[in-house]
């Protein structure tokens, strides 16, 4: 059980900084060569952003970035400076005269980055046959366009874990690319360089989570470059970026209950939504209960409370 005061949802940041980039659930500003990333509670689904926040959830993907940011560093580097957790641990990455009053939330759920060059490749590594790729497979037996097995189930281990990179859109939906594309895109030795990172990352945080009851389906990786050298930026093995299941009630053959957005996406499919702006508003228990995944997502890795 967790014990965790539910802070106010977040939903907009204004600071008097540079603004370098607004995404779909985090702001980021300008410090010359490094950034300020704001985790906000803005959530998405089907590429739009809903009116409704959810409590936690920018705090969650900030802190649980940061543990894997920590856990992973000897595999490779990543674009970490500092968690902001006061004033102080701002300010010091501020000239003097470009200092302002602190916000309080920015506590936790912000951090100061590296500025790098973002490679243009969403890095999706898939150990189990869920989403898109059991969509994919059961129209034409393949995983991003690889052949697989016959007669395997959904939500199944595959034979061994696949690189599945996509591109990175800026609107719309990614799309999947091959060994080739990628090649073409950063090179072949950087393509090769990504394939084997993304496969280790995979590797470790899927035998990390298995011990602490997680299964770890699938997961997104961002990667940049740092005068040349490759790490990983934005964020890592989040709900928002991977599919986590409970192992206890893992049932191979059907889709399994996620600690993400799921209650989101379920409820909007039932209400009977067009997917077409605008978004309707969400009711209190479906906010409530996608708090709790993540939540329990952050606490079950971790082991630690959010207060």
């Amino acid at each position: 059980m967790l014990y965790c005061i539910t802070m106010p949802t977040l939903m907009h940041t204004n600071l008097p900084l540079p603004l370098f980039i607004r995404g779909k659930v985090r702001d980021s500003y300008e410090l010359g060569n490094r950034l300020l990333i704001i985790a906000t509670d803005r959530i998405s689904a089907f590429d739009l952003v809903l009116p409704n926040g959810i409590p936690d959830k920018g705090f969650v993907l900030n802190q649980l970035s940061a543990f894997w940011f920590n856990q992973t560093k000897n595999l490779i580097p990543n674009h970490l400076v500092a968690v902001v957790d006061d004033g102080h641990s701002l300010d010091r990455y501020l000239p003097a005269a470009s200092r302002f009053p602190y916000p309080s939330y920015l506590a936790g759920r912000s951090m100061i980055v590296k500025k790098v060059e973002r490679l243009p490749i969403e890095c999706v590594v898939r150990g189990y046959l869920a989403g898109s790729a059991w969509a994919e497979y059961q129209q034409s037996g393949t995983v991003s366009g690889l052949a697989l097995p016959p007669g395997l189930k959904e939500s199944q281990p595959l034979p061994r874990p696949m690189f599945t990179p996509t591109t990175k859109a800026e609107t719309g939906h990614d799309q999947p690319l091959n060994t080739d594309d990628v090649k073409r895109l950063v090179g072949e030795a950087l393509a090769e360089e990504l394939s084997e990172k993304s496969l280790a990352l995979y590797s470790y945080a899927q035998e990390y989570a298995r011990a602490r009851g997680i299964i770890l389906a699938d997961t997104k990786i961002e990667f940049g470059l740092d005068n040349g050298k490759l790490i990983i930026i934005d964020e890592l093995l989040t709900p928002d970026s991977s599919r986590f299941w409970d192992a206890a009630q893992y049932r191979p053959g059907q889709s399994q209950p996620s600690y993400d957005k799921q209650p989101v996406r379920d409820w909007l499919v039932q209400s009977g939504w067009n997917k077409e702006p605008p978004v309707p508003s969400l009711p209190p228990e479906v906010i409530k209960a996608t708090t709790r995944r993540y939540r329990e997502a952050y606490y079950k890795l971790t082991g630690r409370r959010l207060r």
